[in-house]
């Protein structure tokens, strides 16, 4: 049986959908209504060998019966966004800059500099996910997909034993791999979801996914201006399967970025994230890291669909993330 919305059914429940039908679509990797519901006819024609007339009407199908889709009241969007949930960063005022900690059914991105503390952000996360929710957390598990060889299980245990948690056990429930190039980072997408999936009536759900660093593969792999819209449209279809995967397990995204020098700017600061429109489009909320004096950082939040730009200080530790002032 497969498990959406309203609960649980077969593919086979959505009209126009046979046992042969059925098979194609678990076999590329569309087990759930809810995940057909929000494909694109292109999507599930390329993957299934489907025409895109007939994905097209099974989506609309899987739609309705996932109640997917159609337009509705702002009371019932406010009373599904109630199900959103948020993860402690572990500074109470970078906590507040972001509304309360970083949220489910969202993109986080944060960029800066090398040293800046995005690492280190992601690797506090992956420890505080872990957490009861009383503690800020959302007791859940987290898959972190490594682009740079920057994961360090060392320093996340010490974070753990700084919360007074078991560090080996912390571990277990950290999900990584390293992605080798763009399309391997992809890839590791539909690998996470295959993960939730088995996961997601366990006792420690993935609720969190990382990618550390975005945009590193796709900046080293497409080179000139000849490469700029391939890259930018394989770049956008990736942010977008983190969307879904972030709505269907109602899990945070969170991405590190690198930033790129801007020699036409003169005064503040001219460096700028990697990615372009499409990155700036996708996140929900961008966050620009950068660092000052000793182990203190600067947070600004740049961008969000209901928060104001503002600034918080926040501190990096041996103990890990903390408020900046003491």
């Amino acid at each position: 049986m497969d498990e959406a919305v309203g609960g649980l059914v077969s593919l086979e429940d959505i009209p126009g959908v046979g046992p042969s039908t059925a098979e194609k679509l678990r076999n590329a990797g569309y087990t759930t209504v809810e995940e057909i519901a929000i494909a694109s006819p292109l999507e599930i024609s390329a993957a299934t060998e489907i025409s895109e007339n007939t994905a097209a009407k099974i989506i609309v199908a899987a739609r309705k019966l996932a109640n997917v889709g159609d337009f509705e009241t702002g009371d019932k969007v406010f009373e599904r966004r109630q199900n959103v949930s948020k993860i402690t960063t572990g500074s109470g005022e970078l906590d507040r800059l972001l509304g309360g900690g970083i949220e489910t059914q969202a993109i986080t991105e944060f960029y800066g500099e090398y040293g800046s503390g995005k690492s280190q952000l992601c690797f506090q996360l992956a420890v505080n996910v872990q957490l009861p929710v009383s503690e800020g957390g959302l007791d859940g598990s987290v898959i972190i997909i490594d682009t740079e060889g920057t994961f360090r299980p060392e320093k996340i245990a010490q974070m753990a034993e700084a919360k007074g948690l078991d560090s080996m056990k912390v571990l277990k429930n950290i999900h990584v791999a390293r992605a080798y190039n763009s399309s391997h980072q992809m890839l590791l997408v539909d690998k996470a979801k295959e993960i939730a999936k088995k996961m997601k009536n366990n006792r420690k759900p993935i609720r969190l996914l990382i990618v550390d660093s975005l945009t590193s593969h796709f900046r080293a792999e497409y080179v000139g201006r000849g490469t700029l819209a391939e890259r930018q449209q394989r770049l956008n279809k990736h942010l977008h399967d983190l969307i879904k995967f972030s709505e269907i397990f109602n899990a945070a995204i969170v991405v590190t970025n690198q930033v790129m020098a801007r020699p036409e700017v003169h005064f503040y600061d001219s460096t700028a994230p990697v990615g372009g429109h499409v990155v700036a489009h996708t996140a929900t909320f961008r966050v620009y890291l950068r660092k000052t004096k000793g182990d203190l950082r600067i947070a600004r939040l740049v961008d969000s669909p209901c928060l104001p730009e503002a600034e918080a200080m926040f501190r990096i530790t041996e103990r890990g993330i903390e408020d900046g002032r003491k």
